[in-house]
């Protein structure tokens, strides 16, 4: 396992993508040791639009400034890294499973159930997501947990489609059919034979979609469809200073900045993670 995981990392792409993810991760969950209340207001007037690197008259340092309320950006920021990054990661984590389950039924049990889920995973995937996403989103209250819940419930097609391809092929080796001649039942085979070793690109597919569904959940906030204020999150910070960006630009950049680098940085390790767990598709 050691071996594996030195492997890995010897892509140099994958240990970039791990390492800015392994940071924003560790940031997010010493928010409370690294910034102070993200919503905390004291006078608006003395503390709004400060630059970064400043003190406000009341003794504060303000690492990226302030926004319009005087709320220091990087405790909004370092906050806001927490829904981000746990909406993007429940959501994928959602999918997966869904995925998992729906593909390896299809390619498992034939016949009608897997015609059925197979339909199923067809018409979810002809649907456009970003305007599913913004019917879902718009029927309901706008929060954390309906952003993941519709993020996964529309994420899990391409993984279903992956899982089934796997384990159709898996179904035809040798060990399989040894298992199948032995009288073992279809659900241990499935759990304990086929599902272990097709699991290879739901992880380079987790890995890719991580970077996806943060950046979906920051264009839902964005557009106020997703996590509400004063709750932060790196879409709605966006939005709060897009109308600043002449007279106070790091309001709208440090949040634009961190999603930038952490989608890139899922990508990179997906990209890597692929092409070492895939060597015979490495372009």
């Amino acid at each position: 396992m050691r071996g594996e995981t030195r492997r890995l990392f010897a892509d140099p792409r994958a240990a970039v993508g791990a390492a800015l993810l392994a940071l924003a991760a560790a940031v997010a969950l010493l928010a409370p040791l690294l910034a102070g209340d993200p919503i905390a207001q004291r006078d608006i007037v003395a503390t709004r639009f400060l630059p970064p690197l400043s003190s406000d008259p009341l003794g504060a340092f303000h690492l990226l400034g302030t926004d319009r309320f005087g709320r220091d950006v990087w405790a909004r920021l370092v906050y806001g890294a927490r829904v981000s990054l746990g909406v993007g990661t429940l959501a994928v984590l959602l999918s997966g499973i869904i995925g998992v389950a729906v593909g390896a039924a299809a390619g498992f049990w034939r016949g009608w159930i897997g015609v059925g889920l197979l339909g199923l995973t067809d018409f979810a995937l002809a649907l456009p997501r970003v305007v599913l996403l913004l019917l879902l989103a718009s029927l309901w209250q706008p929060s954390a947990g309906l952003v993941i819940l519709v993020l996964g419930l529309t994420g899990w097609m391409t993984i279903a489609r992956l899982v089934y391809a796997e384990t159709r092929a898996l179904a035809g080796r040798p060990f399989v059919e040894s298992a199948v001649g032995l009288g073992v039942p279809g659900y241990r085979i499935l759990l304990r034979h086929i599902l272990p070793n097709a699991l290879t690109p739901v992880i380079v597919a987790s890995a890719l979609g991580l970077g996806n569904a943060i950046l979906l959940e920051a264009g839902l906030s964005f557009l106020g469809l997703g996590v509400q204020p004063p709750t932060p999150s790196w879409g709605n910070l966006i939005a709060s200073g897009r109308d600043t960006l002449i007279n106070a630009p790091w309001v709208a950049a440090a949040p634009g900045v961190a999603l930038v680098v952490v989608v890139v940085a899922a990508t990179l390790l997906g990209d890597g993670v692929r092409d070492r767990l895939d060597p015979g598709k490495v372009r």
